[in-house]
């Protein structure tokens, strides 16, 4: 039975041959995403895998029913997986956002699901870190989430050197339309050509834009310009306080393609041009108002990562961190006579917060301390009578028999000082 296209089998290190999707770097990178979202004061919250279909053909049209996996449930309702999370966070608010002091800080790490046609940095299924920043209009939240984004990608050890966040702004493009004449029937494909116009030949974005009332030369102008916009200055003066201004600046090629932004647009780039955009996102404004029918108005903005990308950025730039075993105690069963005496000791431990294995079932002595070897344990212990174990660092060799009781104890100190050392 074989797996299905698109999706992904995440086996523990070391990896068999052939598979390339690690559970162990997938934890390290869920780890960091949940650790900096907290130190953002983000709170953490979730929705289910499957919704209304109508959720998503609101926001992005019919259109969109083609990349979904849809179906009609027993009830006869028409659903889907979801392929993004924002839909669901903007119904989320809307139904229940007077229970939450504003602003509403929020993040997710959601598994998603897209029927696309398969291609270098796209799947069928990702997981992606998705934060968004509710009731609150001012550019300072814009600027909060791209402070987080930059620290996210620097917790993996990325620099200045690795990535890059475009800024940009709906706003400005839409005073351009408006300003050159565009008719508003057409701003959505004049949206969509802006964000294909640097994987499109010029001939046919010339072809797109004179359908639209536009000359190719005119957008290039405009883009070259780089004039920020006040709610980007705002951002950009917000980033420099921060330290952060290497890692931004204005690019007017980037609208982002989703109909729903409204004001500032971002997205993170390798600065050398290998991969996909690895995370983006903008101002969204009107969302909550639509999936509510108009009921609730809340300003927001977030943004998102997914998975795939950061982990080809991470492999390219060898920023993988090296897996060793969790297991920091190897129990050893010498003596079946003293298994009770050895499982209220693991038991004892394991409570005390040590991550202890030991044998199920009687193997020979060498074998469980080759085992220990092939775990990664740093000691191993075994019951040497009623009252005492004896206990080695596998690291100095160095044995030590003591009472069972200051087993814990012994091993923190021990910890403690070789972290100091």
């Amino acid at each position: 039975m074989e797996r299905l296209p698109g999706f992904r089998d995440f086996y523990p290190e070391p990896l068999p041959d052939g598979e390339a999707w690690s559970a162990n770097v997938r934890k390290h990178i869920f780890d960091v995403w949940h650790e900096i979202a907290e130190s953002y004061a983000f709170q953490p919250y979730d929705g289910p895998p499957l919704e209304p279909l109508s959720l998503f053909t609101a926001k992005s049209g019919q259109e969109i029913v083609g990349q979904l996996y849809n179906f009609e449930d027993k009830g006869e309702r028409a659903v889907s997986l979801r392929p993004e999370m924002t839909p669901t966070v903007a119904r989320m608010v809307a139904a229940r956002e007077r229970h939450y002091k504003k602003p509403i800080k929020w993040y997710s790490i959601p598994q998603l699901f897209r029927y696309e046609r398969q291609q270098k940095g796209r799947l069928r299924e990702h997981f992606q870190f998705n934060a968004d920043i509710f009731g609150e209009s001012d550019p300072a939240a814009d600027a909060e989430l791209i402070a987080m984004l930059i620290d996210l990608l620097r917790a993996f050890s990325l620099t200045a050197e690795d990535f890059v966040i475009r800024l940009s702004s709906r706003n400005a493009w839409q005073d351009f339309f408006n300003q050159n004449g565009g008719d508003e029937s057409k701003a959505y494909d004049f949206y969509q050509a802006i964000d294909k116009l640097e994987r499109t030949a010029p001939e046919e974005s010339e072809k797109k834009f004179q359908a639209l009332g536009f000359t190719l030369e005119q957008v290039r102008n405009f883009i070259a310009a780089g004039e920020p916009t006040d709610e980007l200055q705002a951002v950009l003066d917000n980033l420099t306080a921060r330290g952060m201004s290497e890692f931004v600046k204005i690019d007017y090629n980037v609208i982002r393609g989703l109909a729903y932004y409204t004001g500032v647009v971002y997205e993170a780039f390798d600065r050398h041009g290998k991969f996909r955009a690895i995370a983006g996102g903008g101002r969204y404004d009107q969302l909550v108002s639509l999936v509510s029918g108009g009921k609730k108005n809340i300003p927001a903005a977030g943004f998102a990562m997914g998975d795939v990308v950061l982990l080809e950025l991470l492999k390219d730039r060898k920023l993988l961190p090296r897996i060793e075993g969790n297991i920091e105690i190897y129990a050893l069963l010498e003596d079946e006579s003293k298994r009770p005496a050895t499982l209220s000791m693991i038991q004892m431990l394991r409570e005390g917060g040590w991550n202890v294995e030991y044998p199920l079932a009687p193997i020979k002595p060498d074998k469980q301390f080759r085992r220990a070897l092939e775990l990664g344990a740093e000691f191993t212990v075994r019951i040497e009578d009623d009252e005492s174990a004896v206990l080695k660092n596998l690291n100095t060799k160095m044995e030590k028999k003591m009472p069972i009781e200051e087993l814990a104890e012994h091993l923190l100190e021990t910890i403690c000082k070789n972290n100091l050392e």
